[in-house]
């Protein structure tokens, strides 16, 4: 791909002079120096003149000591209040410094899969933070959900194309991180153009993805390999996908084999991509929907006596923060209790959460108890994760937040 990946920014000019931020005396340097990419409020000196900084200035950050630490992005208005961007803290963000990052993380994607159609940008693990960019053959969307990536969205936007080739950028700048940060809300396409839905190829289904009025960036990417493993259990079985999207995982069940699907999910436009993608894929005859409320849907089955091979529930995030853990951890033990009695004598139970606050061992424990309560029990046989172009930041456990528990039910 060209280029040594973590090469020091170019000095052709020297930078002008940057402000400085300096971490409290009992703020963790340690961790910062050992790569953990976020500096909060309350660990940060903020003065009046840092204070003042307009979101998304580039400042130099030292430790109590005043000793350099790196180039950091600043936030007066956010909860993380510095992000790391290059340890040097000299580093100009210029054209050839976005090339040179967005070349390395291309690499990865372009070893693991043989199609464009991949997360090419999955924020602090490809070291750009709060970016997320993905990728969609000759179209990418991005999410710039942190305040620096607004301030200089036209250079990453002209060293995206440059590296990539692709040739329509949606800018997607919707979501609770925006919020967060104190961000506006808007999408637009800010180079090239759009017709409609782009259709995506994963795991032999054809999926529908509105790159301009979808959920997030449009698909999910991050499940694609559990969707693959889930789909391998839907041979010449029949399948439930409750909060489905565009599909995900009833798509690809049926194109493992599997012998009908029932998408359900509460945004008609969603479960219209569903049909189109069923469509496309010659299997409309095996794939039906329901809008509905996921809980209401659940509970009208059981009444009716349905049973499936294969029941997924992949819900939106119930603990999006540490706040909403203890609501959040109940919800998805109510989800598993409503679903476990769904499931066919030796079928399986695949339930998923993308909550950041809800690490595996509490979702775990949660899913136990509610296929407990719903007089079922079995084997936890597997527990997935994001595919690789979602890579984890060692030191960010934030970074990895899916998990994917699949249950083999007596």
């Amino acid at each position: 791909m060209g280029g040594e990946p973590f090469q020091k920014a170019r000095h052709d000019l020297a930078p002008p002079s940057r402000p400085i931020v300096r971490l409290r005396p009992k703020a963790e340097a340690r961790a910062v120096r050992h790569g953990f990419p976020w500096v909060y409020a309350d660990e940060l000196v903020l003065d009046r003149r840092t204070a003042g900084l307009e979101p998304g200035a580039l400042a130099v950050l030292e430790d109590a000591e005043r000793r350099e630490m790196g180039l950091v992005t600043v936030n007066p208005k956010s909860k993380i209040v510095a992000r790391m961007l290059d340890r040097d803290h000299e580093a100009q963000l210029d054209a050839a410094w976005f090339e040179e990052r967005i070349r390395h993380a291309l690499a990865l994607r372009e070893a693991l899969y043989d199609q464009p159609f991949y997360r090419l940008i999955h924020a602090e693990a490809d070291r750009f933070p709060g970016v997320v960019i993905d990728r969609f053959g000759d179209v990418a969307v991005i999410q710039p959900n942190a305040a620096w990536a607004e301030t200089h969205l036209d250079t990453l936007v002209a060293a995206l194309q440059a590296v990539t080739g692709v040739k329509t950028v949606v800018k997607n700048a919707t979501g609770r991180a925006r919020s967060l940060e104190g961000l506006s809300e808007e999408t637009v396409a800010m180079t090239g153009a759009l017709d409609g839905p782009v259709p995506v190829h994963m795991n032999n289904a054809v999926y529908m993805a509105d790159l301009l009025g979808g959920q997030k960036t449009g698909i999910f990417y991050d499940q694609r390999d559990n969707h693959a493993f889930a789909a391998r259990l839907a041979k010449g079985g029949r399948v439930l996908d409750v909060f489905s999207h565009v599909g995900g995982f009833g798509l690809a069940a049926l194109a493992g084999g599997a012998v009908s699907a029932l998408a359900v999910d509460g945004s008609e436009p969603a479960l219209t991509l569903a049909a189109k993608g069923a469509a496309a894929m010659g299997a409309s005859d095996r794939f039906e929907t329901r809008q509905s409320d996921a809980f209401e849907a659940l509970e009208t089955m059981a009444t009716d006596g349905a049973q499936f091979e294969l029941v997924v529930c992949d819900p939106p995030a119930f603990a999006p923060s540490r706040k909403s853990l203890d609501a959040g951890l109940r919800a998805y033990e109510r989800l598993a209790r409503m679903a476990a009695p769904l499931v066919a004598p030796g079928g399986y139970l695949v339930l998923c959460s993308c909550s950041h606050a809800a690490d595996l061992a509490n979702f775990r424990a949660a899913c136990t108890r509610g296929i407990g309560k719903g007089q079922r029990q079995g084997q936890l046989i597997r527990t997935g994760f994001a595919g690789p172009d979602h890579p984890m930041l060692p030191q960010l456990a934030e970074s990895g937040y899916l998990k994917a528990l699949t249950f083999r039910l007596d």
